[in-house]
């Protein structure tokens, strides 16, 4: 099991700091893992991709667990599969489409493990279809802080708990998954150009009742009459009978193919993607996206992650990096949303992107993210001017509205607008004391935000 004192960071790269990283190969070494991590206790990690501190532990302990990696067992007819928690959404992927099946909610990227999936409890743009990942998790397997083992069944406190939990309850080791059926590995793809933010949240209401994934990109550095326009693109899965006879896709219409571009240099000092280059994109966008269109077909990987193929492309913010703020208010406070989004655009927010999602019914997971509402997320450089008052302010407004930011995101929220934003923090807090008296399981986040 190898053991060294490393730098540790999000994928936002905003506050590193150093932590023992142990990489245990077998759920024996998982559990000496847990009872060696000492005064400052540990916590898992998967592929590195929270922008904040979630999975960083200063002075104590990292897990990280992509050598637990199996895929156990598929059972092609029931559609369910058992894996190590360890093991990525691309691998699953790869695995599953083959098979007809695929991952049942996809977040923005697909390199992200299991564990990680459950542990934020992440979602896509069929929010309002699928739920998060947790609603099609059977159980999972457990390590906790005592070095032992328990099946979790969903339904009960624990799994409530440890969805969305951000790893605090314990170590993920396997779960059970229910799968989607597919029958290609294509999207058919639509979209349509929004005038304002109104007309935004009109189009978006109505893609999303119409098509299984609906989301928005918005312009933050329009401004006037044009503050929140944006392009609504919606997607449902291909079904084989829409491919024409004799083409590639028709031939193997489950593979796998994900592109790959160069990575960006390591060394950016000021980042490329700054005001000017925003609103070049955001113009661009706007301009080429037709009022509406629909019909196209697109590979999965490339409609879900087109980021994905760039290795490191977080490199593109420069040294300082980036901050990822994601925040949801309810139905019924659209204000607030014009207000948040006034507020961005008059700040000239540089994001790329600035994403409006619908929000269905929340899971049971009392720190997971997604509630009945509107989605905003955006990816801000860290050497914005003026980005801490800014988005302190935003905070604010969320939980004055009622809303809430995500914490698998979060690099800097204030711990006093915690509870407001997660009325079930005091049961969290209850059972992370019986479960885990000692405080093996800790983060900077944790120690940040009093988790």
């Amino acid at each position: 099991m190898a053991t060294d004192t490393v730098p540790v960071t999000g994928w936002g790269r905003t506050a590193p700091t150093a932590a023992r990283l142990i990489r245990p190969r077998d759920y024996a070494e998982a559990v000496a893992a847990v009872r060696e991590c000492g005064a400052r206790g540990g916590i898992a990690r998967g592929l590195g991709r929270a922008y904040g501190d979630a999975a960083q532990n200063a002075g104590g302990c990292v897990l990280d667990m992509t050598a637990l990696d199996r895929v156990h067992v598929v059972d092609a007819d029931d559609g369910t599969a058992l894996v190590d928690a360890g093991v990525s959404l691309h691998r699953l992927m790869e695995v599953l489409l083959p098979l007809g099946w695929f991952v049942p909610v996809v977040p923005g990227t697909r390199q992200v493990t299991v564990g990680g999936a459950i542990g934020a409890d992440v979602h896509g743009g069929d929010h309002p279809v699928a739920g998060a990942f947790s609603r099609h998790v059977l159980s999972f397997e457990l390590l906790t802080a005592d070095g032992s083992i328990h099946t979790v069944p969903r339904g009960t406190p624990l799994f409530d708990a440890t969805t969305g939990g951000l790893g605090l309850t314990g170590v993920i080791l396997t779960a059970t998954l229910r799968l989607q059926p597919v029958e290609t590995s294509l999207l058919t793809v639509g979209t349509e150009r929004a005038r304002d933010l109104d007309d935004l949240m009109g189009r978006l209401a109505a893609a999303a009742r119409r098509h299984r994934h609906a989301t928005a990109r918005l312009d933050l550095l329009a401004r006037g009459a044009a503050t929140g326009r944006g392009v609504i693109t919606h997607a449902d899965h291909t079904p084989r009978d829409a491919l024409r006879e004799g083409t590639r896709a028709w031939h193997a219409p489950l593979a796998f193919r994900p592109r790959r571009l160069p990575a960006p240099p390591a060394l950016l000092p000021t980042g490329l993607l700054g005001r000017t280059t925003a609103a070049l994109t955001g113009e661009l966008r706007h301009r080429r996206a037709a009022r509406a269109h629909s019909g196209e077909l697109r590979p999965l990987t490339g409609w879900f992650h087109p980021l994905d193929g760039m290795p490191h492309w977080n490199r593109l913010y420069g040294r300082a990096g980036v901050v990822q703020y994601q925040c949801v208010v309810g139905y019924g406070e659209e204000d607030a949303l014009r207000r948040i989004v006034g507020r961005l655009s008059a700040h000239r927010c540089p994001s790329f992107p600035a994403v409006l999602k619908r929000f269905g019914d929340a899971d049971p997971g009392w720190l997971s993210f997604p509630t009945p509402g509107w989605s905003l997320a955006l990816d801000l450089p860290a050497r914005l001017p003026g980005l801490a008052g800014l988005l302190d302010a935003l905070d604010e407004e969320v939980a004055a509205a009622g809303g809430r930011v995500c914490l698998a995101k979060d690099s800097r929220l204030r711990p006093d607008l915690l509870t407001a934003m997660y009325p079930r923090l005091a049961d969290f807090h209850r059972l992370r004391a019986d479960l885990d008296p000692r405080g093996v399981f800790v983060s900077d986040l944790a120690r940040r935000l009093g988790l």
